[in-house]
């Protein structure tokens, strides 16, 4: 399977500097340009399936994406949508608490969300149902960062605790990955938004 997987385009709460997690947020004017951007750096390859998160930031960066790709089915689904930060959601980093030694522990457990490892087991289940329904598919995933995070390292044999030394994800970079049926890969793209420049 070919894999490809794009971050969402920016919003106004990245801008910001406002965890989003489950809210739906909107693209910012930037952000729409991203996403047009992205869809014409993705017009010419060929995708059997696109999957996106039912958040609108996801939906409509893959919708624009769709757009070259009338015939390709287009899936909302929950498994890709962005960690649930819980009591964190719609505040900045510092409104939250979340600075200082205590940090990265409070962000990985938040009430009422979802923890880093269930995030990691969300991510590795369902892109391994993926891998299984279509071995030999180009695949698109549109997601957002926390949840590509969590993809890489389910595909790269990485565990929870490896989350946090991804590097972020640019606002509608491209990664692409081939992975045959047992599991192994190869990484041809990562975290690239050249179609920015």
């Amino acid at each position: 399977m070919k894999l490809i997987i794009i971050r969402h385009g920016e919003t106004i709460e990245n801008q910001k500097g406002i965890l989003q997690g489950h809210l739906p947020s909107k693209l910012s004017e930037a952000g729409i340009e991203q996403a047009k951007k992205v869809a014409l750096r993705m017009k010419n390859e060929k995708i059997d399936f696109i999957y996106s998160s039912d958040l609108a930031r996801a939906k409509d960066t893959a919708e624009e994406i769709a757009k070259f790709h009338t015939n390709v089915p287009l899936k909302f689904v929950k498994e890709l949508r962005e960690r649930n930060l819980g009591e964190f959601e719609g505040k900045t980093r510092a409104e939250a608490g979340l600075v200082g030694e205590n940090a990265a522990i409070r962000f990985a457990k938040p009430k009422y969300g979802e923890s880093t490892e269930q995030l990691f087991n969300r991510a590795k289940d369902f892109v391994f149902k993926i891998l299984k329904e279509h071995p030999n598919d180009t695949v698109l995933f549109v997601c957002h960062n926390g949840i590509k995070k969590a993809l890489v390292c389910a595909i790269t044999g990485k565990e929870t605790k490896d989350i946090t030394s991804i590097e972020g994800f640019k606002n509608t970079a491209v990664s692409i990955f081939e992975i045959n049926p047992n599991k192994k890969y190869v990484i041809h793209t990562f975290n690239c938004a050249k179609h920015m420049e």
